[in-house]
């Protein structure tokens, strides 16, 4: 730890005891003693700068230099003057009970001396005894108060800065948390577009390589579509990163499930779309997840799965939400990697997972691969 310099309170407490204590000498009528009585208190001054770095030695030197003073005959400067810095600064550094204990064995080896020496017991404990303690006991709860007043702005300062940086945690965890949104957005958006114009640009290019007009002009129309609805659903994702006032595109929900489904089915992959139970009174946000998983899956299904067929099955019942979409492809061969680390399927599950739901995914009993998400409901809906 550096040295701590003398503050400037330091130095007008070190003036003040040199100069209380250099008063009390020149009142003496015995000159010869002067100049050592003089350089006791150019100690005791001395001592009040140290007792902010060594606040218990400063103080136990001060009390020794006292008692030597007296031990020395010298004139009488009182017990306070010369203690009251050291005193102060022990208090004020937090060092209350040294503080204490020192005053009193001082108080209590002055008045001894003094009665076995034949002063006047009114005198001695009625008068000086009073005023000493009066004195010192101010002077150490001045320092204290000051001790406890820093400690307090310390404390509120810790504090401040504590919050200052939880804050600044919060706040990187939301921007974390849109960032992720916004990933998964922009995922499932622009994936399962590009999944349709690949799978209908391959299909046009064959169907013109054929000569079959009519099926090269449906798949540029699929294309078409599939364009069109990706750029819709990126100006929603980008209105929202903007801020904007204006409208906005409402999120997908399940009422575009069959526009989704069609869509996929245009593309040369038939889909079977299958609902039961009451859709209509689903939470937005619920709807929008069911909407981004079976669009994920069926993206997965167009670019992976070499399927025939798939079902997308969803049941809605009592304070639960089920989804089930289930190809008929190839699955996932055994000793393949994981598939739940993909992005999409990532995605799918941190959705799912947002709304205290679950997910399994991996191969069907049946062959073929399986997305299963089950997700609570809210007791009372409209």
């Amino acid at each position: 730890m550096p040295p701590t310099r003398p503050t400037r309170t330091d130095l007008l407490l070190a003036a003040a005891t040199f100069g209380l204590v250099a008063a009390a000498v020149a009142t003496d009528d015995a000159p010869a003693r002067a100049p050592l009585a003089y350089g006791f208190a150019v100690g005791f001054g001395a001592l009040a700068l140290l007792s902010r770095e060594w606040p218990v030695p400063a103080l136990l030197a001060t009390a020794l230099g006292i008692v030597g003073y007296y031990a020395l005959d010298l004139p009488p400067i009182g017990l306070a003057a010369p203690a009251a810095a050291a005193l102060y600064g022990a208090a004020e550094r937090g060092r209350v009970a040294p503080a204490a204990v020192v005053g009193g064995c001082l108080l209590a080896l002055s008045v001894g001396v003094r009665l076995v020496e034949g002063d006047d017991v009114s005198v001695v404990v009625g008068v000086d005894l009073g005023s000493q303690a009066a004195l010192m006991l101010a002077v150490i709860a001045l320092g204290d108060a000051v001790h406890s007043r820093r400690s307090l702005r310390a404390e509120m300062a810790r504090r401040a800065a504590a919050a200052a940086e939880e804050h600044r945690r919060e706040a990187a965890l939301q921007v974390e948390a849109e960032r992720l949104r916004i990933a998964r957005e922009v995922h499932d958006t622009l994936g399962h577009t590009m999944s349709v114009v690949t799978l209908q640009s391959a299909v046009a290019e064959e169907a013109l390589a054929d000569g079959a007009s009519e099926h090269a002009r449906a798949a540029l129309a699929a294309i078409r579509s599939a364009g069109g609805s990706g750029m819709a659903e990126l100006r929603a994702t980008l209105g929202t990163l903007r801020r904007d006032s204006g409208t906005r595109e409402p999120a997908p929900g399940v009422d575009q499930l069959h526009a989704l489904v069609d869509g996929v089915s245009r593309s040369g992959l038939p889909v079977d779309l299958r609902i039961t139970g009451e859709v209509d009174g689903l939470p937005a946000v619920v709807g929008a997840t069911v909407y981004r998983v079976v669009q994920e899956a069926l993206t997965n299904a167009l670019r992976h799965a070499r399927a025939t067929r798939v079902t997308v099955t969803l049941r809605v019942a009592g304070s639960g939400l089920s989804l089930e979409v289930v190809d008929d492809g190839c699955g996932v061969p055994a000793g393949a990697p994981p598939v739940a680390g993909r992005q999409g399927l990532r995605g799918m599950s941190e959705r799912v997972a947002l709304l205290g739901g679950t997910v399994r995914i991996g191969n069907a009993d049946t062959g073929g691969f399986r997305v299963y998400a089950h997700l609570p409901l809210p007791e009372s809906r409209t």
